[in-house]
């Protein structure tokens, strides 16, 4: 008796890479095999295109052709600038812009910066502490959070809360975290 032969490819972030060879990847999110032997990883960090005739892996939902919904980024602190972090945004793997201690709330509009379906949001914080540290409370916080809204004259009301960062005084590691939000 003659088994078939069962042929599975692999994917990071989504794409394709069954031909490439003499790679690593570290800090895998997650790794995950599908019913048809198919690996799928999940690496924040790291960006592919797909090669010419290489097709791309198929959405796991049907996206919208366009973005109907907005999408902001609001800041919150305690003790201006108390808990020493830097946050760099990065969303689809593009920086957008440095959050730093002690800045003014920053309320930004981020829609134009996603697409329908599945995006990647990367905070990349990091601790500055070279002249010495202002607080260790963590009640002392930078929070940063990502979600659906709506804006009227000089207000933005975030009706749908996605992602929430937060990194407190009482922290001394550099972090990066990575959100994955639909577009919609």
């Amino acid at each position: 008796m003659m088994l078939p032969l069962l042929i599975a490819s692999v994917f990071l972030n989504g794409v394709n890479i069954d031909g490439l060879r003499g790679q690593s990847f570290e800090k895998c999110k997650t790794v995950r095999i599908d019913d048809k032997g198919d690996v799928h990883l999940d690496c924040s960090g790291y960006q592919v295109e797909a090669p010419v005739g290489v097709p791309a892996a198929p959405a796991a939902q049907a996206a919208p052709a366009a973005i109907t919904k907005h999408y902001w980024l609001v800041t919150e602190q305690t003790e201006a600038g108390a808990a020493q972090y830097d946050l760099d945004v990065f969303i689809n793997s593009k920086w957008i812009r440095k959050l730093k201690a002690g800045e003014e709330q920053i309320v930004l509009e981020i829609t134009k910066y996603l697409a329908p379906g599945p995006n990647k949001i990367l905070f990349a914080a990091t601790k500055h502490v070279e002249a010495g540290r202002k607080s260790t409370a963590a009640s002392a916080y930078l929070k940063v959070i990502v979600g659906e809204g709506e804006s009227g004259g000089n207000n933005v009301l975030i009706d749908n809360p996605l992602v929430e960062c937060k990194r407190t005084a009482a922290e001394t590691e550099n972090v990066n975290e990575e959100f994955t939000i639909q577009g919609r």
